[in-house]
């Protein structure tokens, strides 16, 4: 009993004298229930919204003063006119609008009837559900203000529109998503284990005695897998088009352009990671610790960016995913042209070239 007490004292200060398996331990439990807990949420807080309201009256006005009171709803502008809305939910700076009958005020009273017409991005349909269903509970509790004030019960109709996605498929967001997590996982992780396993493997002195810069080295490294990861994003969206009705609206050869220049930005990374790594093991751990849960989680992939913390929020526009997922549901779901995505796509070309200047100065010229 006694040799198995020294045995057990002698693995656990083993443990506590290496602060890779502490981060192990108590590191990522403190980190990913951090995260879960704030990002895993079916709630919606500051859509950006537009009411169009011809009518401007006081019953039109008390149902703004209502929806704008809410957390769910922050306005980006108020107008009278729709002639902008498609060019708005393109560039994605709304994501539902409202808009009034004109004399909405008087059809209610005097005819009972009287319409609100809410037009929702359906690209990411979960989120388009809770929109509509949130302005629906507020509508409900102004029309209960407004019976009550006129003494009439005539309900307010609800007509909702889903741009971009009308069945709210959910193939429409998952298919780009999906794209953006395998792009990043398979060529980040196919990249990231390759100069480590020269280190481990001893070949590395072959690659040093060569004359090759290390800028050619590096590419060397990146550029076969360029095929291999444009090959699967051309089966995935394919598939997603065959089987799941998944369109692409905007210019193709804009889309394989992107798709090429986010496979390079992960391979770039992957070699990255593996300059920094000192075996295949830390760097498949890297790999899939600091690529997989951010992709999925502060992407926006699944759940909103706009629900996040503030510092989550800033924490995922280092995310080369969120990037590439607006990007690519722009040109496939919306049409979008190069014109509304020329921003994202500047943020993606300089994270590749910063990814891989950091890759050609961790990679030394000798062996430690």
């Amino acid at each position: 009993m006694r040799r198995f007490l020294a045995f057990a004292k002698k693995e656990f200060r083993h443990i506590m004298r290496d602060p890779r398996t502490l981060l192990i331990l108590f590191g990522i439990p403190v980190i990913q229930i951090i995260i879960f807990g704030y990002v895993v949420t079916n709630e919606i807080k500051h859509v950006p919204i537009v009411i169009i309201d011809r009518s401007h009256d006081e019953t039109t006005r008390l149902i703004t003063d209502r929806i704008l009171a809410s957390p769910y709803f922050e306005t980006v502008t108020n107008t009278n006119t729709g002639k902008n809305i498609h060019q708005w939910f393109k560039k994605g700076n709304v994501r539902l609008t409202v808009v009034f009958d004109r004399q909405f005020g008087k059809k209610l009273i005097k005819s009972g009837v009287a319409q609100v017409q809410v037009i929702a991005d359906g690209s990411d349909p979960n989120a388009a559900r809770l929109m509509v269903g949130y302005l629906s509970g507020i509508l409900a509790q102004a029309q209960q203000e407004i019976n009550k004030q006129y003494g009439m019960v005539n309900p307010v109709g609800i007509e909702s529109r889903m741009e971009f996605n009308p069945e709210l498929k959910g193939a429409f967001m998952f298919v780009p998503g999906t794209i953006a997590l395998i792009m990043m996982l398979i060529s980040a992780m196919m990249t990231s284990i390759s100069i480590a396993r020269e280190k481990e493997m001893g070949t590395m002195e072959a690659m040093l005695v060569s004359p090759l810069h290390p800028l050619q080295i590096v590419l060397g490294k990146v550029v076969p897998y360029v095929a291999i990861a444009f090959l699967d994003a051309v089966i995935i969206l394919a598939l997603g088009q065959v089987i799941f009705g998944v369109p692409v609206k905007g210019n193709l050869v804009l889309l394989l352009g992107e798709v090429i220049l986010y496979i390079i930005l992960s391979l770039s990374l992957g070699i990255m990671i593996s300059t920094m790594s000192p075996t295949q093991m830390v760097a498949m751990f890297i790999s899939l610790f600091v690529l997989m849960m951010p992709t999925i989680l502060l992407s926006g992939f699944i759940f909103p960016i706009e629900n996040m913390p503030e510092a989550l929020q800033w924490l995922s526009l280092v995310m080369p995913p969120r990037w590439f997922i607006i990007i690519i549901k722009a040109i496939m779901l919306k049409g979008a042209g190069l014109m509304f995505v020329w921003k994202e796509t500047l943020v993606l070309i300089a994270m590749t070239f910063a990814f891989l200047l950091i890759s050609i100065k961790r990679f030394t010229i000798r062996l430690e």
